[in-house]
């Protein structure tokens, strides 16, 4: 069996079948699109980088935001013109943005958050409120270039609608670059016009400033569960309860993996969360991209150890009942993946989940399901060199996906689009 061949039998096409001549079967030939512009395909699907101008942050309708050196802009006609822009001297910053359904544009530095409330014609600070009412202030940090990661999220979707109303829940991927930082996660429910704190972790002791005394450790002192940050926030309509789920590994202050369930009380304006499942990071529960559809929960495993060497890496795309999720007996795995993946969307009855580049012997590597898990397909984007897709947004009103391609794990590269085929 060559090699090809070999591919296709076990269910995904890697980096060896497209660049052996680059033929999938007869008349079919994999296009490239290493080029902002240029229009790829797969037999699956579209693809292309965004054109060039502003960074594509984030979509939503017809509407895109954008920044680009110093200033903050607007599209209505998904990211074809910029109709409106403003001047921003820390849009290079920028680690978090989201449209709301009022058409609010809530955005974030890395621990300044913004809101405008007329297409960019003005914006203003706002500043986060804890548990009790009072306001919730980043730190100061000992380096003024290192604010830490207050707002960034490592998953693409957060906002839902809940009992008629939207609410904007998600939390921050931080503590890799940009400084130490609180691990939380922020909710509003009223356009981003008030941004409160849902959960907050405690004191990781591995993710301080040097010479900081335990006592003025970031987090929550009250919580004895720690966190390096969050991988995703995901919200279950059958339920009417929110799911999260974190990294990273096991430190000097327990485990770092947790899942959580949360429901939100609308009139105490009040958060319960229980932890439904703590554990190390060889295990499907160092997750992301948690999804929920026809009353099952769809998440992508990261498990990397550390582990024995004879044990193997409990890693794939799983479903299960909610109820289920903390019995592993009870899972389906609907795909073995080969390297480890925190990033998947499902929508329309397409699954897609983005490999860890630099886990990866495949450059840009997407896993792809046309049918809800019953097939998959494995596909390598080298052109675009070594990338991690995060951040997948749902469609725009053109029909794409929008997604971050990440440098190693963490740094903006680029931004990818995505469209199914019929």
């Amino acid at each position: 069996m060559n090699a090809e061949s070999n591919l296709h039998r076990r269910g995904f096409l890697g980096a060896a079948a497209v660049t052996a001549g680059g033929l999938l079967g007869p008349g079919l030939r994999i296009l490239r699109a290493g080029e902002p512009g240029k229009v790829g395909e797969t037999p699956h699907f579209w693809y292309r980088l965004a054109p060039e101008g502003p960074y594509i942050d984030s979509q939503r309708g017809d509407r895109a935001f954008g920044f680009k050196d110093d200033r903050i802009y607007l599209s209505e006609d998904n990211a074809k013109t910029w109709s409106r822009s403003a001047s921003f001297p820390e849009a290079e910053n920028i680690t978090f943005s989201c449209f709301l359904k009022d058409g609010n544009i809530l955005f974030a530095t890395r621990e300044k958050l913004f809101l405008s409330t007329d297409g960019l014609q003005s914006h203003r600070q706002i500043i986060v409120k804890d548990q009790k009412g009072g306001d919730y202030l980043p730190h100061t940090p000992k380096d003024p270039n290192l604010p830490g990661w207050y707002f960034h999220p490592l998953d693409g979707v957060h906002t839902w609608d809940v009992d008629g109303r939207e609410m904007l829940v998600w939390g921050n991927y931080c503590n890799v670059v940009g400084g130490p930082v609180p691990v939380n996660i922020y909710y509003s429910v009223d356009g981003g016009k008030t941004v409160k704190i849902a959960y907050s972790f405690g004191r990781n002791p591995s993710f301080q400033e040097k010479g900081v005394a335990p006592g003025s450790f970031l987090g929550d002192p009250a919580n004895p569960a720690v966190a390096r940050h969050v991988h995703c926030v995901s919200f279950n309509p059958a339920e009417k309860a929110f799911y999260a789920c974190t990294g990273d590994i096991d430190r000097s202050a327990g485990h770092e993996c947790h899942w959580l369930r949360g429901e939100y009380d609308a009139k105490a304006d009040a958060w319960s969360w229980k932890t439904l499942v703590s554990v190390n990071s060889n295990s499907r529960y160092k997750s992301g991209g948690i999804n929920f559809v026809d009353g099952q929960v769809y998440w992508a495993a990261d498990a990397n150890g550390p582990k024995p060497a004879d044990q193997p890496y409990d890693r794939g795309v799983f479903r299960c009942a909610p109820a289920d999720i903390a019995d592993p007996s009870r899972h389906t795995r609907l795909f073995a993946a080969p390297f480890e993946m925190a990033n998947m969307l499902i929508q329309d009855g397409v699954m897609f989940a983005g490999h860890c580049a630099p886990a990866s012997t495949l450059k840009t590597g997407i896993a792809y399901s046309p049918d809800m898990g019953k097939s998959w397909v494995e596909y390598d984007l080298a052109e675009y060199g070594p990338r991690s897709p995060v951040r997948f947004q749902t469609k725009n009103g053109e029909g794409w996906f929008r997604m971050d391609l990440r440098k190693g794990w963490i740094d903006r590269g680029e931004v990818l689009f995505l469209k199914p085929k019929a």
